[in-house]
């Protein structure tokens, strides 16, 4: 197993264990859904990675069989976030087959180093049940705030197909 950060030559896996991802996390995706995410994807791993995209990666031969993203924000700073840069982790994803192996927990190790060589305040996450105990066990705890968290849906339906306007 290798274990690095991804470049420009994989973003046709990355693509792939994204829609892997997603097609897990939300129980199946449509022709439409993956047609559209596939395109999507293409085109921003080719202007974001290695910018404020990193995306780490679990190699086993040519083949990528884990991945973490970490997504770097820069905001204007506040007492919470006082280098006004954040990180968002994204896409903690491991195939069926390669997983309780430790390969998530290796690249979140790896994103966790990158966050403090790049100053940034602090790490978040959406945990799922299955990664909870992984992210509490690598010192993140649950996210108490005054705030409620709250979005608006501009040009999607909640089923994330596009509204025609």
């Amino acid at each position: 197993m290798q274990f690095r950060r991804a470049d420009g030559a994989d973003i046709s896996q990355m693509i792939n264990m994204r829609l892997a991802y997603l097609s897990e996390d939300y129980d199946g995706l449509t022709e439409e859904q993956t047609s559209a995410i596939k395109s999507q994807l293409s085109d921003y791993f080719k202007k974001h990675l290695n910018q404020d995209l990193i995306v780490f990666v679990c190699e086993d031969g040519n083949a990528i069989v884990s991945t973490v993203f970490l997504l770097i924000v820069e905001r204007p700073a506040n007492p919470g976030y006082i280098t006004g840069l954040t990180g968002t982790i994204l896409n903690v994803y491991t195939l069926p087959q390669y997983r309780k192996r430790g390969l998530a927990g290796s690249l979140m190790k790896m994103a966790i180093e990158e966050a403090k060589c790049r100053n940034l305040s602090y790490l978040d996450l959406k945990a799922t049940q299955a990664g909870y105990s992984l992210y509490r066990k690598l010192g993140f705890a649950p996210d108490e705030s005054k705030y409620v968290s709250m979005k608006y849906i501009v040009n999607q339906n909640s089923q994330g197909d596009i509204i025609d306007t």
